[in-house]
């Protein structure tokens, strides 16, 4: 029994001093019921709206202030025209349009809009669904309409922007490329360059005449092209399989993924850095990468709904960007000059990741 004692002892031992492995068996826990516990939510709270108002009398003003006064909708702005709105919508500054005509309380069949954004058609489907309850019971309507209060109020009329047919497609063809690039990238290059660690390979080439970064480059060129293929499979099924259109240009959606692929070999760089053994790649990948880039990428679950600091916390997550310009390239066919933003953003990425795993990298063994 003491013997036993002892290698159990032993093997506390060895895993109190890991501090990787301690990392993973109590931070990693910690980490995934704070995702799963506030980045899972379906239900839609203070979406941005715009309110486009012909009318500016007692009842669009009370109507206004209904929606605003909901935990749904956050008025975004106040329209002067169709045109402002669209270039809202283009510039994904907000989810919904709420169009009143001119004389609202002055006509008998009140024709009140709703515009929705439906690239991601469950979350239009849901502010659609929270816009029409709102409007279709308002008293204020009831009163001004000499409608009986008890009687179906005025039911909007909807129009789906970029996405008419619902289709799911639309949102899950740009998660699915993050995705993928992510997996082949990040994965496949830190766990590439950390066997060539335990394989002790890694000392041969640091003594060639190559500099550490001409080895780490030659190491992610080939997942680069594997990713390119990828890519040209993915928009060749989305295109004529799903019928996702590629309504913007086809060479700066190429360009866009190659610079979030760049981003995901960076990254996986630098894992390869931190990691020692394969097992430890694939884990640090799959946890620190792959999870928050399906819950905090906005591709599954809205980035609105979470809490500040989630919010925060998804701004550092490439593939949350990835996705904002795939949808307003892919499906909104908006130009260069609407993604520049979050281009840049990835370009920072690119150049910090790259200093970061240059200098982390050991010349030595």
């Amino acid at each position: 029994m003491k013997q036993f004692l002892s290698f159990i002892r032993k093997e506390f031992h060895h895993i109190f001093r890991d501090v990787r492995t301690m990392l993973i068996l109590l931070i990693i826990p910690v980490i995934l019921i704070i995702l799963f516990g506030y980045a899972i939510s379906t239900e839609i709270k203070s979406s941005p709206i715009a309110i486009l108002d012909y009318s500016r009398d007692n009842v669009t003003n009370r109507l206004a202030e209904q929606l605003q006064a909901s935990e749904y909708f956050k008025i975004y702005k106040t329209a002067g025209s169709y045109e402002e709105v669209e270039t809202l919508f283009r510039q994904g500054k907000i989810r919904l349009a709420v169009v009143f005509p001119a004389q609202l309380s002055s006509t008998n069949e009140p024709c009140i809009q709703i515009l929705a954004d439906a690239t991601n058609p469950n979350e239009a489907a849901a502010l659609i669904q929270y816009a029409t309850a709102i409007i279709s019971t308002s008293d204020i309507i009831a009163r001004n309409l000499a409608i009986e209060t008890n009687q179906p109020g005025v039911i909007p009329t909807t129009n789906l922007l970029y996405n008419p047919q619902m289709k799911g497609a639309y949102n899950f063809v740009p998660g699915v490329m993050g995705l993928i690039l992510m997996l082949i990238c990040a994965m496949m290059t830190s766990v590439g360059i950390v066997k060539e660690k335990e394989l002790g390979t890694m000392e041969v080439l640091l003594v060639s005449p190559l500099k550490p970064v001409y080895i780490i480059l030659a190491k992610a060129t080939p997942y680069l092209l594997l990713s390119m293929i990828n890519i040209a499979t993915i928009l060749l099924l989305s295109r004529f399989l799903l019928d996702v259109p590629i309504a913007g240009n086809l060479i700066l959606l190429v360009s866009i993924s190659i610079l979030y692929a760049l981003v995901s070999l960076c990254l996986g760089l630098l894992i390869s850095t931190v990691a020692n053994t394969q097992q430890a790649a694939m884990l640090i990948s799959g946890m620190v990468l792959m999870l928050p880039a399906m819950l905090l990428s906005g591709m599954i679950f809205p980035i609105e709904n979470m809490p500040w600091i989630l919010r925060v916390l998804s701004n550092i997550v490439p593939a949350k960007w990835y996705i904002i310009m795939v949808k307003d390239v892919m499906i909104k066919g908006l130009e260069t000059a609407s993604i520049w933003k979050e281009a840049s953003i990835m370009l920072f990425m690119i150049l910090f990741l790259v200093a970061v795993s240059v200098k982390r990298f050991k010349t030595r063994l």
